[in-house]
């Protein structure tokens, strides 16, 4: 069973079915295993009772205080979790797109912020010590655009952008219309 809304604990009554334990036996596994770090927890888990990955990372992660995968529950929660330099770029890079694109809507997945057209993520980006990693939800578009992306760090799947980044509007707008033409 998965969780859409997030509740780790949504697994615990799945876990008990299949390995045939109350989850009280599994918080006290949990207790035992509190000082080691969460893939030896993952592993220990996995290795000697047979979880698979999504039921060990729940009991894992509820063990260390986590009782939801989903760590925003909107947009502007996102964005304040951010510190300044960085909430203004991610901000900003989100105005230009939707200055062009207003019908795009902003939702959060993964924990972090994309927009959807439709059912199709259109353009996402995350947050990272030293930079923000953009991406426009396509290699092909990525690959199209790579000459004009020279200055930054370029993989198929994101670009890396500085934290201070002076967004440069035209290009992002110019992904996004290359990435919704794929989407039509």
């Amino acid at each position: 069973m998965t969780s859409t809304d997030g509740n780790r604990a949504a697994f615990f009554p799945a876990i008990e079915k299949k390995h045939g334990q109350p989850i009280s036996y599994w918080h006290n596994i949990m207790a035992d295993l509190a000082g080691q770090k969460y893939p030896e927890q993952i592993a220990h888990l996995r290795e000697n009772y047979g979880l698979s990955q999504s039921h060990a990372n729940a009991l894992v992660m509820y063990s260390r205080g986590s009782k939801s995968s989903k760590r925003f529950t909107s947009p502007t929660k996102y964005f304040q979790s951010l510190e300044p330099t960085k909430a203004k770029t991610v901000k900003a890079i989100f105005s230009a797109i939707t200055k062009k694109f207003p019908d795009l809507k902003l939702v959060i997945a993964w924990n972090q912020p994309m927009l959807t057209f439709g059912k199709h993520y259109v353009f996402g980006l995350s947050v990272a010590k030293n930079h923000i990693s953009i991406a426009p939800w396509s290699a092909d578009v990525i690959k199209k655009f790579t000459p004009k992306l020279k200055d930054y760090n370029v993989t198929k799947k994101r670009i890396a952008v500085p934290s201070d980044w002076k967004v440069d509007e035209k290009l992002i707008q110019a992904m996004v219309k290359a990435r919704i033409l794929e989407i039509k």
